[in-house]
């Protein structure tokens, strides 16, 4: 653990998959419209749907708001299964991040986090969705970088730039932060290219200690498994 969390001043994070379980959320949505058209479809199945239409989505219009992006997603799930898309469908699942569920450990985390450093969210999101998401949190937030902002999606790195630029007004060096997220592909391989430290918040225990964990490359500075393991190494750390 390379970290000096006594020098450290901001953290930035991602927020669905980090903070909010996104999956949770989208299921919420996308297993009724399994049930209502005959698609006979596990959780994973419907997840990796989700994923590879959203991605291929954000990366052909990424100045698209994300509201925008999900309805074009869920065309694109409805397609897989060869299933007739619906004004219903796409809004129900654009209009369902506000319902996306925080993570049981996230208030309590960030409360703790916040007494130390500032908090920044960097997420692939537009800002009315946010606005919903917000106060699920349970924290105020010093600043937010948005996909809307920048017209662009992670990973992107002017994403996680912006991010640096925004911390960088309040006299606070890159080599002073630390960027927090689940996803490797989004955001620790994005960061770790442009020089940042990492936290890899691993939620699903994709990789353990030993051979498995050198797979991931670039590998994060602090590897843990819930967003309550690193507010207590932070508190340990600054308080010995």
């Amino acid at each position: 653990m390379g970290i000096d969390w006594r020098r450290t001043r901001a953290l930035t994070f991602d927020c669905y998959g980090t903070l909010i379980d996104w999956e949770t959320g989208i299921l919420a949505v996308l297993r009724p419209w399994a049930r209502a058209n005959g698609v006979e479809a596990t959780d994973a199945d419907l997840i990796g749907a989700y994923n590879a239409a959203e991605a291929a989505v954000q990366m052909e219009n990424p100045k698209a708001l994300y509201t925008t992006v999900l309805r074009s997603t869920m065309d694109r799930i409805a397609s897989a299964w060869n299933i007739p898309s619906s004004a219903s469908a796409r809004d129900a699942l654009a209009n369902s991040v506000g319902n996306w569920p925080a993570f049981a450990d996230t208030r309590a985390a960030l409360i703790e986090l916040r007494r130390h450093y500032k908090l920044v969210v960097v997420s692939n999101v537009d800002h009315a969705s946010f606005a919903r998401t917000s106060p699920l949190l349970g924290v105020g937030l010093d600043g937010l970088v948005t996909a809307e902002d920048v017209g662009a999606y992670k990973p992107d790195v002017r994403m996680l730039r912006a991010g640096l630029e925004l911390v960088r007004r309040w006299g606070i060096a890159p080599d002073q932060v630390v960027h927090v997220a689940q996803s490797v592909y989004h955001d620790i391989t994005p960061a770790r290219q442009i020089g940042l430290a990492t936290v890899w918040i691993d939620r699903q225990r994709q990789c353990e200690a030993g051979p498995a964990r050198q797979a991931i490359d670039p590998l994060p500075d602090v590897h843990v498994h819930s967003l309550q393991e690193l507010a207590l190494i932070v508190e340990k750390a600054t308080t010995e």
